[in-house]
């Protein structure tokens, strides 16, 4: 249970680093450039990867299940 909550504030931590740098990469609309140059852009900047694995680590901390032997089955 512990470990969970841990993978869990790890991968909120992640997704909200990633995601606060993917908004303020908003700004490129802004000073002229498009949506597609934006999603282009930001395919190839590690925010978006760390954006990715904190989500997936939420993901697997929340729906995955557990393997412990005192689980209830």
């Amino acid at each position: 249970m512990i470990f969970r909550l841990f993978i869990l504030i790890i991968g909120f931590s992640f997704a909200v680093s990633g995601g606060v740098s993917l908004i303020a990469f908003l700004n490129l609309i802004t000073t002229g450039h498009g949506f597609v140059n934006y999603i282009i852009f930001i395919s190839t900047r590690p925010e978006l990867s760390i954006f990715i694995i904190g989500l997936a680590l939420i993901w697997g901390s929340i729906y995955l299940p557990s393997f412990s032997k005192d689980s209830d089955e």
